[in-house]
């Protein structure tokens, strides 16, 4: 939502993304050395973090940021919904996570609110329908990261969570420097308060993923439709056009995840 306001003001879609992410970064380094006394730092064992960060938030993030400009925050949002179907799917199959019916139940429900979405009539008249494929790009590597955060996680304990988000932000951000031109001087500002956002939405899910699996993690991330949505219907109602079907759709995705949370 803060990036999509930022965006009305300057809709440059580089200076967005290198934005953002070098702000996310500094508030990860902030992160880490405050954990380091308690857990140490251990930088040599976090390249593997590194790599995932190429995938998200390097390529995920200028689909995002391209997404969130072109289609809206709220409709971005609700595809970011789709995610932990994909996640879900991943990780019952390459990882070996244990299948129920609520789980299934919970990923029926998620599918449903993205069917809402594309059966909506009522879409605001600046929205483009690429914007919501590159949204569905970015789901997908948001996907591949969290179950390879997973992967690591488990398999990696000596690297704190704080180290592994700056380590993946370091990663991300240097390969969106290498795509996004340099862009300097007062134009970066409005892009902090996203920034700070998400470097603390990074933190708080490598802190998830180092204590729960992917299965239960990724569907409670789909509250952020909802989330969105709601923002989006209370600060932008105008651009945003939220209609029943954005609702219903929402809340269909929350509801998965919630069943999904409740009974893991």
């Amino acid at each position: 939502m803060a990036l999509r306001m930022a965006l009305e003001r300057d809709p440059d879609v580089a200076l967005a993304t290198i934005a953002t992410a070098s702000t996310a970064l500094a508030v990860a380094l902030v992160a880490a050395a405050a954990e380091a006394p308690a857990r140490g730092v251990h930088l040599a064992a976090a390249w593997p973090f590194l790599l995932a960060g190429l995938l998200s938030p390097g390529a995920a993030q200028i689909l995002v940021t391209t997404a969130i400009r072109d289609a809206g925050s709220s409709r971005v949002s609700m595809v970011f919904g789709i995610a932990p179907l994909v996640s879900v799917t991943i990780a019952l199959v390459f990882l070996g996570e244990p299948a129920s019916a609520p789980l299934i139940l919970g990923a029926v429900l998620v599918v449903a609110g993205g069917v809402e979405l594309a059966r909506e009539r009522d879409r605001p008249e600046h929205l483009r329908r690429i914007g919501l494929l590159y949204a569905l790009g970015g789901a997908t590597l948001f996907a591949i990261r969290d179950n390879l955060v997973r992967h690591l996680a488990v398999g990696m304990t000596a690297v704190p969570p704080a180290v592994a988000a700056v380590a993946a932000l370091l990663g991300g951000t240097a390969l969106i420097a290498v795509w996004a031109r340099p862009g300097v001087g007062r134009r970066w500002v409005r892009f902090v308060p996203a920034g700070l956002l998400f470097g603390g939405s990074y933190i708080a899910l490598f802190e998830a993923y180092y204590r729960g699996r992917v299965s239960v993690v990724a569907p409670l991330v789909a509250i952020e439709s909802l989330v969105g949505v709601g923002l989006s219907a209370l600060l932008l109602p105008e651009s945003e056009l939220i209609g029943k079907r954005l609702l219903v759709g929402a809340g269909l995705i929350v509801a998965g995840g919630i069943l999904i949370g409740i009974y893991r």
